[in-house]
């Protein structure tokens, strides 16, 4: 054996690591998290020393994590360095900033003699010290995370290990990667003040903001600038009813960044507000007031752009119904309609929205108590379902009122009362500004997002109105960075962008001349999953062609055929149900998961297509008209649509949920004749982009709609929340005629 050999052997022993060509090191798991940090810090010095040698190889970020786990912190700087420079160069910014908590703590590490609190400030003013307000903004936000949470996820990958004495590379870099976050996030937890103080040299914040209506209401708001902009500036207004004092200087916070004087406005009777709590009702009155009070105050340009998710996208569409001369722009992301996506959607009210006045409408900040008391809302929906009261009693069933559900569904119709809270009819047609709409498939109240889409354009067709959509639900729509998944679903690396940057760059573009944002470059703007790019379109309609599909009673394997002919020989499939029956549901629609093993309809109807020669997909909404005899006046019922794959699996790409009597016009009931046909359009379905392999199918379900998550139609004609399981009477039968249509945009790839 030759010197170097002999040598080599006597490092692998030292070092614990065996002579093999899959090294191992020594580690006996500890308990403590002290003896924890001891264990790791002996281990990845271990590590580090056998890459010395040259005999493991580890990435940069790898040793990064191993010399602070070990304490050489002037290694762990350098390399830290190089690093973010690398990802500098690269373009990721993002992966360079989140850096910047591990630089700090090496570097106040390495200065001991000033006490490591000293030197952890002097290292956080030194380096933010030479950051713009935008670049410190996006810095700050890696200071965050949960320590307990990152401190269980060490012990539990410790335990997991065992009572073994060895580990491999990876566990060893694992560890020692949890360590170091650790040791950064303990550390990062003192620099909230020290990002305060950062904050309080670089804007004015007014927190206490009183803006007075011409109705004389009362609301409250932050206001922040910059202490770098020039007066007076554009506005960037969110109005929200999610009352969060912290979150909403936050966002201010965000605008005044880019340059903006960032304003959040709290709905009327939150935080400061006396008056009274009406979710949805004033915001048309209250957040044009809010624009108009902006556009005089000495700050101010006289321009105002309004942008956020869900609330605040409604009311910022809420704003144009009163099309205040300020509002320049705006951003809405999955933006709600009230009673068109919720509390009911398509004329059918959902459970899932039951909880939600008690968390808005309970106090004047949120009541985070009742609202995240999730085994009560969990348990509810099948305690009142199972009971068979009237949907109008489950707040009974709960214990507590709860009136706003009550006020609600006395509007069953999509009636003046919901009308007068967005823009409805000719009200599109008076919207000059131009929009930015952001959405995902998999949002929950897309067909709300959609909606407005389709309205503006329908009643204005030259509106500047640009939609973007991909694989995203409520709140990855709304996120700076999306789930790599979502319900089972891996989205493609391209689905990624960032909501917030989008907003400001199409701000900066409509209030300060800026380009149009890169990704807007047509109308319509939609990730194609499974093709791993963006497609854009001058519209829903250019993107793909209609193609009309026809039920039939012909096997298609365990389903029946999806025609793309008209059946020769007309027929029907009759569906019963049993509405007094509680001991099931029928229906099921829901994407979680959005890809299955399998999709047994449980006893409604699986119409599959034949197999598709070649690469097609699937770009818009769908939509039809069900040709249907049903044995009594009215029923509520669902439309799914489904990718179907050759071994039986199944992608759910979009669906329709709503109540027959309302099918032609959702502002006005039209019972049903029992024992008659009759057509039931439907259209307000969700927006999907997906390619799909040749081989692959199409699968649409249909069934009636009977489950814990809904009121239950009986079918008696009469006001459905009064219905109870005493009026089930006799089983809906309802005939599904070949006439039927089922209408899919698709579009063959090459």
């Amino acid at each position: 054996m030759t010197v170097r050999a002999w040598l080599f052997l006597g490092l692998a022993l030292a070092c614990g690591v065996a002579v093999a060509s899959e090294p191992r090191f020594a580690f006996a798991p500890p308990s403590d998290d002290a003896e924890i940090a001891k264990a790791v810090a002996g281990l990845s010095e271990r590590v580090l020393s056998v890459h010395g040698a040259g005999q493991v190889q580890v990435s940069a970020a790898g040793l990064a994590h191993l010399r602070i786990a070990a304490g050489q912190d002037r290694d762990a700087i350098d390399g830290i360095r190089a690093l973010m420079d690398a990802y500098t160069s690269q373009g990721d910014h993002d992966r360079s900033r989140r850096w910047v908590p591990y630089l700090l703590y090496a570097q106040a590490r390495a200065q001991p003699v000033r006490g490591f609190g000293k030197a952890y400030a002097a290292a956080f003013e030194a380096y933010f010290g030479g950051l713009g307000d935008l670049e410190a903004q996006r810095t700050q936000f890696w200071f965050g995370g949960d320590l307990a949470l990152a401190r269980a996820d060490l012990r539990d990958s410790v335990s997991r290990l065992g009572d073994t004495a060895e580990i491999a590379l990876d566990d060893a870099l694992g560890l020692a990667r949890r360590q170091a976050f650790v040791d950064v996030l303990a550390a990062a937890s003192t620099a909230g003040a020290l990002i305060a103080a950062d904050e309080d040299g670089r804007y004015l914040v007014d927190e206490d903001v009183l803006i007075r209506t011409p109705g004389g209401i009362t609301l409250s708001a932050v206001v922040a600038r910059s202490r770098k902009t020039a007066l007076p500036s554009p506005a960037a207004m969110q109005f929200t009813i999610y009352t969060v004092p912290a979150d909403n200087r936050a966002v201010a916070l965000q605008a005044a960044a880019r340059g903006y004087a960032g304003v959040v406005v709290d709905a009327r009777g939150k935080r400061l507000s006396t008056d009274g709590i009406r979710p949805y009702e004033t915001e048309a009155d209250d957040a044009a007031a809010a624009v108009e009070w902006i556009a005089r105050q000495p700050w101010s340009d006289g321009r105002v752009g309004m942008y956020g998710g869900s609330y605040s996208g409604f009311a910022a569409w809420a704003a144009t119904k009163r099309r205040p001369p300020a509002l320049k722009t705006i951003v809405p992301y999955v933006a709600a309609i009230p009673g068109l996506g919720l509390p009911m959607e398509n004329n059918v009210f959902l459970t899932a929205n039951y909880a939600w006045p008690f968390y808005v409408a309970g106090n004047r900040l949120l009541d985070e108590d009742n609202y995240f008391d999730r085994e009560r809302w969990q348990r509810l929906p099948e305690a009142w379902y199972a009971s068979g009261r009237p949907y109008r009693e489950i707040d009974r069933v709960d214990g507590t009122a709860n009136p706003w559900l009550q006020r609600w569904l006395s509007h069953p119709a999509y009636d003046a009362y919901w009308q007068a809270m967005v823009p409805y009819g000719e009200d599109f047609a008076r919207i000059g500004i131009p929009v930015l709409s952001i959405t995902g498939y998999y949002d929950d109240g897309q067909v709300s997002a959609l909606q407005y889409f389709k309205e503006h354009l329908r009643h204005r067709p030259e509106a500047v109105h640009y939609l973007v959509i991909g694989p995203y639900d409520h709140f990855g729509a709304q996120a700076t960075f999306k789930p790599r998944s979502l319900r089972g679903y891996d989205i493609d690396p391209s689905a990624q962008f960032d909501t917030r940057e989008l907003t400001f760059q199409w701000l900066d573009h409509v209030l300060r001349g800026g380009e149009r944002p890169a990704l807007l470059q047509d109308r319509v703007n939609y990730q194609l999953m499974g093709a791993d790019e963006w497609g854009h379109a001058s519209s829903l309609a250019e993107a793909a062609d209609v193609v009309a599909f026809h039920l039939s009673d012909v096997p298609s394997g365990v389903y029946r055929l999806l025609s793309d002919a008209p059946v020769e020989r007309p027929t029907w499939l009759t569906r019963r149900v049993d509405l007094a029956d509680r001991s099931s549901g029928h229906g099921g629609y829901y994407p979680d998961p959005v890809v299955v093993d399998r999709i047994d309809p449980d006893g409604g109807f699986g119409f599959a297509s034949a197999p598709f020669d070649e690469p097609t997909s699937v770009i818009g909404t769908f939509s039809g008209e069900l040709r249907v005899r049903s044995s009594k006046r009215d029923f509520d019922f669902s439309v799914v649509l489904y990718e179907l794959r050759p071994d039986g699996s199944a992608m759910q790409l979009s669906y329709y949920v709503g109540r027959a009597s309302y099918a032609r016009d959702m502002t006005r009931r039209e019972l049903l004749v029992p024992g008659e046909w009759t057509t039931l359009p439907f259209e307000r379905t969700r927006m999907t982009a997906r390619r799909m392999p040749a081989g692959n199918r199409l699968l649409v379900v249909l069934d009636v709609l009977k489950d814990a998550h809904h009121e239950v139609n009986m079918g008696t004609g009469g006001m459905v929340a009064d219905e109870s399981i005493t009026d089930g009477g006799t089983p809906l039968a309802v005939d599904w005629h070949s006439d039927s249509v089922i209408r899919v945009p698709l579009r063959a790839e090459q």
